[in-house]
C-alpha cells in the first residue's frame, strides 16, 4: 500500500452555527477511502439529511458518500470495513457491512441529544464494538483518542512509505494540530511522527518534515 492509496473524499460543507469559535464560518467534512488489495476501509461517511435541527443549525451541502466515491473512480460495493472517528451520518449506505466504533462511543450515542439516532439505526446496520487500539483490517488500526467525543477514534495506517494517521477531529485542522497547546489524544498522535496527516475538516495535509 502506497500513502496515495489514501484517497480523501469530498462529503458535506457546512455553516458554522451561532456559539461555535468558528461561527459565520463555512466548513467541509471529508471521508476517506483507504484502498486495499481486497477493497476498501472507509472512514467516516459524513453528515446525514433530513434532520430539520441539523439543516437550521448548519445549513449543511451533503454529497452522497457512494456518488463521492464513484467520482474518486471508487466502488461503493468494494468497501468491506466502515470506521467511524466520529462522523456516521450516511452509514446506512453500506447495509451488512461491519462499522468499527469505539465502545465509549456507543454507549453514550444513544443518550438524548447527543447525536441522530436514525442515522446509525438502520435495518443491517452491523456495528463491531472495539476498546481501545485494534487492527480492523491489514495495516489499519483505530486508536483511541477521545476528546472532541467520549468515543472519538483516529486511524494510523501503514503503508510502504511509512506511516499515515487520519485523526478526525482530534484536531480541528492542519493548523490546529501543529500549534495548539495538547491534550493526552493529541500528544499521542504528534509522537507518532507520520508521513502524512489527514483531517476531517481540513482538506490540507501535513507531511512529515525533519523540524517535527
Amino acid at each position: 500500500m502506497k500513502l496515495d492509496d489514501i484517497v480523501p473524499l469530498h462529503l458535506a460543507d457546512f455553516r458554522y452555527p451561532e456559539g461555535h469559535p468558528l461561527a459565520g464560518g463555512n466548513g467541509s467534512v471529508y471521508g476517506f477511502a483507504v484502498h486495499l488489495a481486497d477493497g476498501i476501509v472507509l472512514v467516516d461517511t459524513g453528515i446525514g439529511t433530513g434532520n430539520a435541527w441539523i439543516d437550521e443549525q448548519y445549513a449543511p451541502r451533503v454529497r452522497d458518500v457512494r456518488s463521492a466515491m464513484r467520482e474518486a473512480a471508487l466502488d461503493p460495493e468494494t468497501v468491506r470495513v466502515v470506521i467511524n472517528t466520529h462522523h456516521s451520518g450516511q452509514n446506512a449506505a453500506f447495509p451488512g457491512v461491519p462499522i468499527a466504533v469505539q465502545q465509549a462511543e456507543w454507549d453514550v450515542a444513544w443518550s438524548a441529544g447527543y447525536t441522530i439516532t436514525e442515522w446509525i439505526d438502520f435495518e443491517g446496520a452491523r456495528y463491531e464494538r472495539v476498546n481501545g487500539d485494534a487492527e480492523v483490517a491489514p495495516g489499519v488500526r483505530v486508536l483511541a483518542t477521545p476528546g472532541h467525543t467520549p468515543g472519538h477514534q483516529s486511524v494510523a495506517v501503514r503503508t510502504d512509505e511509512g506511516l499515515a494517521l487520519l485523526v478526525g477531529q482530534a484536531a480541528q485542522d492542519a493548523r490546529d494540530f501543529a500549534t495548539r497547546e495538547p491534550d493526552a489524544s493529541l500528544t499521542r498522535l504528534r509522537e507518532l511522527n507520520a508521513e502524512r496527516i489527514h483531517f476531517a475538516h481540513d482538506r490540507a495535509v501535513l507531511k512529515r518534515t525533519a523540524s517535527r
